[in-house]
């Protein structure tokens, strides 16, 4: 079973990149199941409702949150009357709507699980080890993938490498830039540090590069923000997994620009 991840969509620019290529992308590889990142959706921060039902409608069939989880206090106002919309499962403080769900694709079980990392992390969360596992204990499903949302590299590793072969696959999102390092671990889950961003590709992570050097080397009192033109980046991961053993086959990352694959290398 193939299945599609997106990383982070970032902004209004990101949106049009998913509404642009998504279907494209999800035809062309033959996959039945598609899961977004939304979480900087919101002009690069958070995820409004309206934002949720453009990428819903775009053919995300799931969309994962993560630090920003509920910038402006948008989430809670509407996840509950969602059924696609999956929280980090280890928040301290914020038990609105789910961390994780089971969607069923063509009589197959496919969970998906939002997990928030603690390096590096301003958020204060609950052990991602201990939060994983209680879900694991709730059941099986034929299919268990894992946004794992944190800063550290070797933290994503660490935990990838630590339930092995009881994930499906653990895919890193946060850091915005596509790693080089997708792969199959021993025991069967497949891995990526970071499946990268969907937004500007003339950007510093998605945001407009003068307002974050006015930010960060001038100390400017404005935030930033998404530039309005320029060619629009497609990060994302292609999964091939056995619905029977629930290990990944194949794992491949997808790299387009202005709705046209690129090959480097």
């Amino acid at each position: 079973m193939k299945i599609l991840f997106f990383g982070d969509v970032v902004g209004n620019r990101g949106i049009a990149s998913i509404s642009s290529s998504l279907k494209k992308i999800k035809e062309r590889y033959g996959a039945c199941f598609c899961i977004v990142n939304g979480e900087n959706a919101a002009g690069g921060f958070g995820l409004r409702y309206s934002d949720y039902r453009l990428l819903r409608d775009a053919g995300a069939d799931c969309v994962t949150l993560g630090n920003h989880y509920n910038d402006h206090g948008f989430v809670e106002d509407y996840i509950e009357d969602t059924h696609a919309l999956v929280r980090p499962c280890n928040t301290r403080y914020f038990d609105y709507g789910p961390g994780s769900i089971v969607f069923e694709v063509g009589g197959v079980t496919i969970r998906v699980t939002n997990v928030l990392g603690t390096a590096f992390m301003k958020e204060q969360v609950n052990s991602p080890m201990a939060a994983l596992t209680d879900i694991l204990d709730e059941g099986k499903a034929d299919i268990h993938i894992v946004d794992y949302h944190a800063e550290s590299t070797s933290e994503k590793a660490t935990f990838a490498y630590l339930f092995d072969g009881r994930l499906s696959a653990v895919i890193g999102t946060h850091t915005h830039v596509q790693s080089n390092d997708a792969r199959i671990l021993p025991k069967g889950t497949a891995f990526m540090t970071d499946v990268g961003m969907c937004g500007n590709l003339e950007s510093v992570i998605g945001y407009e590069p003068t307002s974050v050097i006015n930010r960060i080397i001038f100390n400017g009192p404005t935030g930033v923000r998404i530039g309005e033109e320029g060619p629009l980046l497609i990060n994302a991961v292609l999964l091939d997994i056995n619905p029977e053993t629930g290990r990944t086959e194949s794992i491949r990352p997808i790299y387009w620009i202005d709705g046209e694959e690129r090959v480097y290398g």
